[in-house]
């Protein structure tokens, strides 16, 4: 790669993107795409809209989000549509702060960077661009050059609005400059950015004593003062607070109720009237997007404050809670180890799942729906379906506790173990039972976790390892017959075959004489027996998969082994029960013969293969199933 050629290449784009004119050209941009004089909160929104926006299974997703935020697609619709989309539309919420409040690395964090990357990005995009007056501090919108008693007819002719007024120092450059022409006065495309602070600001409380209000606010360029002759001059005043550089885009607040009370007062008139105090100057405008975060204990006392009554009315408070998904968190733990200095160890099959089984069970919350433990909970909650139980079922039960999520072990948490283990053992593969080993020594050292929490953390440890040593048997299962899939849909067809001519009172046709048999009683019960279905049940039970397979029918959808979830379990079970003398031998013998010696080479070769195990982690599984099946 010619590296150099690349800078070149990607100098000369940002020169192409690059505009500058007069404001009258301006207007004329403005006329051919109202959209470039949206709100920051509109901006915002556009912005995610522009990833793309579809549904699935009745839930709103944004491609914006899908990279980083996992799990999390209740929070994000209601974010985006109550929030972002409303104040888009210049509805009340516009005038709220947004307050993320959810645990720690429960994404918080994450989902601010994200927009103030996304921002950054979409400004340089056509659909994206936006514009201000050329040297001015705060990136200010060109038509607050517009007189007041103009804008309602402009507004009208270019189907805009106009909010907002003309910043003192750009009063002052308007007569010195420009003569009061306002049609002269230079505007240019702005690209918002960090680093170069246009567009987003960001604050974090310190000291009280030591940080100053001008880190938000600006201050007095006293080095100017015996030059302008005045502090009421704004040419002797640095516009370079964080609300300031925040104008046109958002404006970060972390912490943000750790902060000193005399910085969140200066939020009241941004928020209500689009304007804050700064300097010996009237009201500055300032259009920006304010989102804070924070922790429940923290947001707790603050409402618990009379004296916050005020602010606290003028913020949207926005629950980011832990991810409640197995299949989601898998995908957080991956991304973390991405991340990190870990990508070159080989992680088993099962393994983050084991490690996500655990971390969702100590943030879900107890139903009080019959027959639904844990176990099933977090089934039904990933998507999984559980028999007896419906989609209303879930939906009532994720309704059931409006601060479920907001406790339990987080994410970061897991990886540190994770790390710990590789570092302790200096292993170059790890698998569910090395990282659940990990999970249970850490406990000890968890510094916020309480003697009863410890109890039944411990005993999710131990029903993740139940879930592993399931998932375990069945990946060795799957791996001794050669064709898992074909022998399974076989069991099923001949299976399905027998309950048809049972249930109908009819015969089934030998496939090779073509001769007239009674059902195979013998065959039908083997497998039902697999999941306790007993003899007075059989009846029931057949009939029942005979009214699924022609519901299916009906709506033109195909039936197979796994669309019953207690029928694909008895099928698996059947297959594995047929298997299991020949697995339990050929894995546990100390001294295979040769036949045995070649069934486990085959067997390793198709994990590694086909089930993206290592040499390593294949032995090592089939010993630990050999293991348990001798138990």
């Amino acid at each position: 790669m010619d590296i150099f050629r690349k800078i070149a290449d990607h100098r000369a784009v940002r020169e192409k993107e690059a505009w500058t004119g007069t404001f009258a050209e301006y207007i004329e941009l403005v006329r051919k795409d109202p959209s470039i004089a949206r709100n920051a909160h509109a901006r915002v929104y556009d912005m995610i809209a522009w990833h793309g926006i579809y549904e699935e299974n009745g839930q709103k997703k944004y491609k914006f989000f899908e990279q980083e935020i996992f799990g999390l697609d209740r929070t994000l619709e209601k974010l985006v549509e109550e929030y972002f989309h409303s104040a888009a539309r210049r509805l009340d919420v516009k005038k709220r702060i947004l307050l993320l409040m959810g645990p720690v690395s429960g994404g918080k964090s994450t989902l601010v960077t994200m927009l103030k990357r996304g921002l950054e990005r979409y400004s340089r995009t056509p659909e994206g661009a936006l514009y201000a007056i050329k040297g001015c501090p705060m990136h200010e919108e060109p038509l607050h050059l517009i007189p007041h008693d103009l804008r309602p007819e402009i507004e009208r002719e270019l189907g805009i609005k106009i909010e907002g007024n003309l910043s003192p120092l750009n009063q002052m450059r308007l007569r010195t400059e420009y003569d009061g022409r306002i049609e002269d006065v230079i505007v240019e495309r702005i690209f918002i950015s960090e680093d170069d602070r246009v567009g987003i600001g960001t604050f974090s409380p310190s000291d009280p004593k030591s940080q100053d209000i001008s880190d938000l606010t600006g201050s007095i360029d006293f080095s100017t003062i015996t030059e302008y002759g005045s502090e009421s001059d704004p040419r002797a005043y640095r516009f370079d607070g964080e609300l300031n550089k925040a104008n046109r885009g958002l404006m970060e607040f972390q912490e943000m109720l750790k902060c000193d009370e005399k910085f969140l007062w200066h939020l009241l008139s941004l928020t209500q009237e689009g304007n804050f105090k700064a300097g010996r100057f009237a009201l500055i405008s300032a259009d920006e997007l304010i989102v804070a975060h924070t922790n429940e204990a923290e947001y707790k006392g603050f409402i618990a404050n009379k004296k916050n009554e005020a602010l606290q009315s003028r913020m949207i408070v926005m629950p980011v809670p832990y991810n409640l998904k197995v299949s989601e968190e898998e995908k957080i733990y991956k991304k973390l180890i991405e991340q990190s200095d870990m990508r070159h160890i080989h992680i088993a099959p099962h393994t983050l799942r084991s490690a996500a089984i655990f971390s969702i069970l100590t943030r879900l919350k107890e139903t009080k729906k019959q027959g639904v433990d844990l176990v099933k909970k977090m089934k039904m909650y990933d998507g999984e379906s559980v028999e007896g139980f419906k989609e209303a079922d879930l939906k009532e039960m994720q309704n059931e506790y409006l601060e479920e999520g907001m406790t339990g072990i987080d994410p970061r948490y897991v990886i540190n173990r994770i790390a710990s283990a590789l570092i302790r053992n200096d292993l170059q593969c790890i698998n569910a039972l090395d990282v659940l080993r990990a999970l249970k020594d850490g406990l000890d050292q968890h510094p916020s976790i309480t003697k009863e929490e410890r109890e039944r953390f411990l005993n999710f440890i131990s029903v993740a390892r139940k879930e592993y040593d399931e998932l375990a048997k069945k990946e060795i299962q799957k791996a001794f017959v050669y064709s898992y899939e074909e022998s399974a849909k076989t069991l099923f067809n001949n299976y399905l075959d027998n309950i048809e001519a049972y249930c109908n009172w009819g015969k089934i046709k030998d496939p090779l004489t073509g001769e007239e048999m009674d059902p195979d009683e013998r065959l039908m019960r083997s497998i039902e027996e697999q999941i306790g279905i007993s003899e007075n049940a059989k009846k029931a039970f057949r009939e029942e998969i005979l009214i699924r397979m022609s519901t299916y029918s009906r709506k033109g959808r195909r039936f197979d082994y796994s669309s019953h979830e207690r029928l694909r379990e008895a099928i698996e079970k059947k297959l594995f029960a047929d298997l299991k003398d020949i697995v339990k031998i050929t894995t546990s013998t100390k001294t295979p013969d040769e036949s045995q010696l070649k069934k486990i080479n085959e067997v390793t070769k198709r994990l590694i293969d086909e089930h993206n195990y290592c040499p390593v982690c294949a032995n090592e599984l089939l010993r630990y199933v050999g293991s348990l099946l001798n138990r």
